[in-house]
């Protein structure tokens, strides 16, 4: 379905009207799908995303920072999300022995259960949304979407 017919515009939009459209209604399509698999274990998509940073620390713990800096949603408050996976047992929080300033977050056991549990799930659901393009379109739209996003940078 075109964009214009999604948001019933009588009005002729320029192309790039049209793409900021598509990229944020594709967006929101995406995140809804995604927080349909989230919902049942009381997961936000930014709880999710902090889980999978720490499962790829490969049992070395993370800090604040470097959490932060590897968020796809850049302006999540880390410590809020930390706050709500430790209130669930899902990460620890300690304080570094060799600088008591920093937080050194892990997951724990049942955190990387519990993604183990949903990798199928987020797969599939990757694979729902690829399978309408092939492996040439896949590529392409990545390279188009990391060109777009690179030219504009705010």
């Amino acid at each position: 379905m075109k964009i214009e017919d999604v948001v019933k515009s009588i009005i002729v939009m320029d192309d790039a009207r049209k793409l900021v459209l598509n990229i944020m209604y594709t967006s929101n399509i995406v995140s809804d799908k995604f927080n349909e698999i989230m919902k049942p274990n009381d997961l936000s998509s930014e709880q999710y995303n902090v889980l999978r940073i720490l499962r790829g620390q490969k049992g070395c713990p993370a800090n604040m920072c470097l959490i932060q800096e590897r968020m796809i949603a850049k302006n999540s408050n880390t410590t809020r999300l930390i706050d709500k996976l430790l209130f669930k047992s899902l990460v620890t929080r300690e304080v570094c022995p060799d600088n008591r300033r920093k937080i050194e977050v892990q997951i724990t056991q049942k955190g990387l259960d519990l993604l183990t549990q949903l990798d199928s799930s987020v797969t599939g659901n990757e694979q729902l949304f690829a399978s309408n393009l092939s492996s040439e379109e896949q590529k392409q739209l990545n390279n188009l979407l990391e060109k777009y996003r690179t030219l504009n940078k705010y």
